[in-house]
């Protein structure tokens, strides 16, 4: 079965409409007789909801994610300025610590800390595959970004050489493909392909691989979702509570992340009411109704 992310789908008006994704994956378990025994994350994501909250109700199966994404919680707690969510990791059924195993039926499952891209993000080793989520791409695509709070190209160097020294036939299944040139979308590699082809890694050291990061970086957009979604992610794909107008709101800060412009993120008359109310210091407000 091909490896898939499960996400909410996103529409920009602002709503969520649907979790045919989720459902796609959860009939094809059905029909294929399987058992769903785990619902695993990397890393809080920034460029989707995650479906981790809406998999766990229909399923009551168990959800995890890496320890660290404690302090994720608590560097956005602060960006939001949410002073109720707890920065503990609750909203999870078990925290992973690096070196942790754990069994999905009969296979060993592995976890190992692979900080860069997020503070908290984690790889899992099952037998000869490793799903490494957002630190290398395909080899034509280089590696990930690491230029959010708690991002360091520095440790996603370290990161990368502790995937690359698993066995060469180690079969890698990376978290996007952005198809350079269009060509078709791929998701799984070896570690033996990765080293002898990825565009940012082989043949390079570590100082410049951290050069030719963080300058890739600087030119990066913000992803278009990220204040939308972190707010969700961070609770382990909780939507927000539902207020006494019977609608859940979005809570967009501004000028929260000052070497982004706020227009990487939003677009269209409400650029335009934003800068009309938005001064030089930090302002919120909430984008919504999104249920």
């Amino acid at each position: 079965m091909r490896h898939r992310r499960p996400s909410a789908r996103f529409r920009r008006k602002v709503w969520l409409d649907g979790n045919d994704k989720c459902d796609t994956i959860l009939d094809y378990i059905n029909s294929h007789n399987l058992k769903l025994e785990w619902i695993l994350d990397t890393h809080p994501h920034a460029d989707h909801f995650s479906a981790a909250g809406y998999l766990k109700a229909k399923t009551g199966v168990p959800t995890a994610i890496g320890g660290r994404v404690k302090q994720v919680q608590r560097i956005w707690q602060r960006i939001y300025n949410f002073s109720d969510l707890p920065c503990d990791g609750s909203q999870w059924d078990r925290l992973f610590c690096d070196g942790e195993t754990f069994n999905i039926g009969e296979l060993e499952a592995r976890v190992t800390h692979s900080p860069g891209h997020t503070l908290a993000s984690i790889s899992y080793v099952i037998g000869d595959a490793a799903f490494i989520h957002d630190t290398l791409f395909m080899p034509d695509s280089g590696s990930a970004r690491a230029d959010f709070p708690g991002g360091s190209a520095a440790d996603l160097w370290q990161s990368i050489q502790d995937i690359l020294s698993l066995p060469g036939e180690t079969r890698l299944f990376t978290g996007h493909d952005y198809r350079p040139g269009g060509r078709q979308a791929l998701w799984e590699s070896s570690v033996a392909e990765q080293k002898e082809k990825n565009q940012h890694v082989a043949g390079q050291s570590r100082s410049a691989f951290i050069r030719l990061r963080e300058a890739r970086d600087r030119a990066l957009p913000m992803p278009r979702l990220m204040l939308h979604a972190l707010q969700v992610n961070i609770r382990g794909g909780e939507l927000p509570q539902v207020e006494e107008n019977g609608l859940r709101y979005l809570k967009i800060p501004l000028n929260a992340l000052p070497h982004r412009r706020i227009s990487d993120e939003l677009d269209g008359s409400l650029q335009q009411f934003l800068r009309a109310i938005a001064s030089g210091s930090l302002i919120g407000c909430t984008l919504g109704p999104i249920g």
